[in-house]
Order: structure tokens, then C-alpha cells, then sequence
């Protein structure tokens, strides 16, 4: 529920009050002698009030010097049930919220700088304690506390509204935090390593955690389109935005203290991996919360419904548009790289399959899994590491199946590759 205050200039009284009978909307009209008009209160659901502003500023002419929204618990006026049966039950029922509070929502979820960057050091610092412990509950604990979702909606809010300075202040804020995270969890890792905490021979790339973040798929780019959609619908309706926000930081924060481990370890195919897939879910979250805000109605407060000629002036939509673009560029950029990286495993799926089945030698082993480092065609590394882990009986041996397997993916992908085939042993009982 929403209470609305507006300042009613006196030649547009009449027009006004008419207005809000012919809603169904009880009033109060405060007579402010000696001012430029009249002080008009009166309580609407949350639902309506778009639709209520919109009318008095297009119709009516009422300006935006003196209108307040606050919200209510409750309200009780004679008309007050009509209206909830109107925008709440019945056919105008929606849950979005105005324009106006959308933008304040979005506003108000941004701390100040010291307590956002410190909070992403905090969670880049627990992240990466997770990453190198494997333990996804500490992971999930970083996701907790990390503040990147009021820079991810207020530059999506920005964009959409047409607010060059939430626009700035959204995306600056988004991609310097995640540099933050970076070079923290860097420092964190590189201490860790130099400290002898966790050795520096330990492989970093077969700790699960850190290989889902290097070698991404399909499902991080649907995680990042998901967030964002999420984060959009969170704040445009009454879903708690807290919630949201651990969604974001699933796509974002994770995968920045990959980077940083990665660097930390001197692994620069992880590195490259995470950074990709850091790229494409910031890039996802921003575009597909454009797409739901657009979606729901949201356009720029001077937009005119239906002239699309006259909207699509550069002073209207200029920034936007070039915003867009280089989103857009960043993420064909990443999207290209990542599937690159699919087609390249795709092919070494394909071609250890095609090895166990072509060799009756070979049927009692079990493929396990395959891990495959990020596909970065030589531009750091001329070599592509491919563990291949398989179940066999514990009395056989298989001498040469890591150059059978290299010779065919090499021949497949055209580049050299490093195989590892890493056995697990097993033995079945005979009940007979």
C-alpha cells in the first residue's frame, strides 16, 4: 500500500479531483493559502500508483516538484476494498511497482563506498577460502555477503530509465568491485601459496570447486542470464531483493576468486577460464535485466507510447544504445571464446567415447569424467591439459590408453594435447 502526496496547482483542481473520483480513489485535500495550489493525499494499492502518475502527468499536467510515495501498512477509506479487488485480485492486478520507486528501490540498495568495497573483499576473501578448501558451503557463504547486486540493478534500472549517472555509477561500480575481488582473492591465494598453507604443488586445477569456475559451460552462461532476469524481477515486484542478490553473486563472485587463484598458482589457463566466464555472467546480468525491465513495462520518463520515430533520438536513447553495444560486444566476445571452449570438449567427449566402444579390449572400463582445461587456442599456453578419469578392474592394466586417447583428440582438434588417464580400481564380489 502506498500513500501519495502531490502539490495540485490550482488551475488544474478540478481536472484532478474529477480525475480521482471517476478512479474510485478517496481523498484528502489540504487548502495551502498563500502557496501555488492545493495538498492532495490519498492512499492507493501499490499496483496503481504507475498507472495514477502517469495519468496526472500526461493528462492532467501535474509536474514532479512536489509528489511523495511512502509506504503504508494499511489503509482503510470508504473505496479502499474496490481498489485492492481492482489492481490487486482482479483483471488490473499486477505486481510491478512505478517508476519512481523503482528507481529509488535501486538507489537505496547501494551502501556507500567504503561499506561495498569492503564487503566485496570480504566475500573475495571467504570465496577463495572455499575454492581452495573445495567446500561449497563456505563458497555459498561468500555469496551471502557479497554487495554486487546493487550495482548490477542500478545500472540495469539506469539503462532503462535513461539515467546517465545511474548508468556510470551502476557499471562502474559493477566491474570495479569484480577487479577488487580479483586482486584480493589473488593476494589471499599468493600468501596462502608462499606460507606453505596449502602446498604450491598441489594441482589447483583437479580441486572441484576451482574447475567448475575455469572450465565453463552452457548452464554458467544460463546462471548469469537467470541472475539477472531474477535481480529484475526482484526489484520491480515484491520479491525480497536480499534473496536476489545471493543469485548475482552465484554468477559473479565465485568465478572472480578463480582468477585470482589461478594467477596466484601461475595457472594462466584457469585464469583465462574464470575471466571468461566472470565476463559473460556480468555482461548476461545487465542485458537480461534490461530485457525483464523492458518487458514489464519500464521505459524512460519522457517516452511516448507508440512514436517510435520520435523516441529514437540520440538525445533520448544515445547513451543507452552505446552502452548497449559495447555490452553487447563484450559479451559476443566472451560468448565466442566460451564456445570455442564447448566445441573443443564436445570433440573430446566424442573421441574418448569413440576409443572405449571401437576396442573390445576396452569394455569393462567405465568413463568416469573428463576435465579439460579452458581451450585458449595457444594464446597462453601451446598445450591443452584433458584428465580422463575411468573406473577398471583391479587385476588389469591398460599400457598406451593416454596416447590412444591423445593421438585421436589431438587429430580431431588440431593441437597438442596433454592426456592423463587416472584409474580407479575396482573389485565386485561373485556371489556364485
Amino acid at each position: 500500500m502506498r500513500l501519495i502526496e502531490l502539490l495540485v496547482p490550482e488551475g488544474k483542481r478540478e481536472r484532478t479531483l474529477t480525475f480521482l473520483e471517476d478512479e474510485g480513489i478517496d481523498y484528502v485535500r489540504t487548502d495551502e493559502r498563500g502557496s501555488q495550489g492545493d495538498i492532495v493525499e490519498f492512499p492507493v494499492p501499490t499496483q496503481a500508483v504507475d498507472r495514477i502518475l502517469e495519468h496526472l502527468r500526461e493528462e492532467i499536467g501535474i509536474d514532479e516538484e512536489f509528489i511523495v510515495i511512502s509506504s503504508i501498512e494499511t489503509a482503510r477509506t470508504p473505496r479502499i476494498d474496490d481498489l485492492e479487488d481492482r489492481f490487486v485480485n482482479g483483471g488490473e492486478a499486477d505486481d510491478s511497482i512505478s517508476r519512481d520507486e523503482i528507481r529509488t528501490r535501486a538507489l537505496n540498495l547501494t551502501p556507500s563506498r567504503v561499506t561495498y568495497y569492503t564487503m566485496t573483499i570480504l566475500s573475495a576473501v571467504v570465496a577463495t577460502a572455499g575454492l581452495l578448501l573445495d567446500s561449497p558451503a563456505i563458497v555459498v557463504g561468500s555469496m551471502v555477503i557479497a554487495p554486487q547486486v546493487s550495482a548490477a540493478l542500478t545500472g540495469t534500472v539506469g539503462l532503462v530509465i535513461n539515467d546517465r549517472k545511474m548508468i556510470g555509477t551502476g557499471i562502474s561500480s559493477l566491474l570495479l568491485g569484480l577487479g577488487v575481488a580479483v586482486v584480493s582473492s589473488f593476494v589471499v591465494a599468493w600468501i596462502v601459496r608462499t606460507t606453505g598453507i596449502v602446498p604450491s604443488i598441489v594441482d589447483i586445477g583437479a580441486i572441484s570447486q576451482v574447475q567448475q569456475r575455469a572450465s565453463p559451460g552452457v548452464l554458467g552462461l544460463v546462471v548469469g542470464i537467470a541472475a539477472g532476469a531474477a535481480g529484475a524481477f526482484g526489484l520491480a515486484t515484491a520479491i525480497p531483493v536480499s534473496l536476489v542478490g545471493v543469485m548475482i553473486a552465484v554468477a559473479l563472485i565465485p568465478a572472480a576468486a578463480a582468477v585470482g587463484v589461478g594467477l596466484a598458482w601461475g595457472s594462466a589457463s584457469i585464469a583465462l577460464g574464470a575471466v571468461v566466464l566472470v565476463v559473460v555472467n556480468a555482461m548476461s546480468i545487465l542485458l537480461s535485466g534490461l530485457v525483464v525491465f523492458w518487458y514489464l513495462g519500464y521505459r524512460p520518463r519522457d517516452w511516448t507510447s507508440g512514436a517510435v520515430r520520435e523516441n529514437l533520438t540520440f538525445q533520448r536513447v544515445g547513451t543507452v544504445v552505446l552502452v548497449v553495444v559495447v555490452l553487447v560486444a563484450v559479451l559476443a566476445s566472451g560468448g565466442f571464446a566460451l564456445s570455442q571452449h564447448l566445441s573443443f570438449q564436445d570433440a573430446v567427449s566424442e573421441e574418448v567415447q569413440g576409443v572405449l566402444e571401437e576396442d573390445d579390449d576396452l569394455a569393462d572400463l567405465e568413463l568416469v569424467s573428463i576435465q579439460t582445461e579452458f581451450d585458449d587456442h595457444g594464446t597462453v599456453d601451446e598445450q591443452t591439459e584433458v584428465t580422463i578419469e575411468i573406473h577398471r578392474s583391479a587385476d588389469r592394466t591398460y599400457p598406451g590408453l593416454a596416447e590412444r586417447f591423445e593421438t585421436r583428440i589431438s587429430d580431431r582438434a588440431d593441437k597438442d594435447v596433454v592426456v592423463t588417464v587416472e584409474f580407479v580400481d575396482r573389485q565386485t564380489s561373485d556371489r556364485s
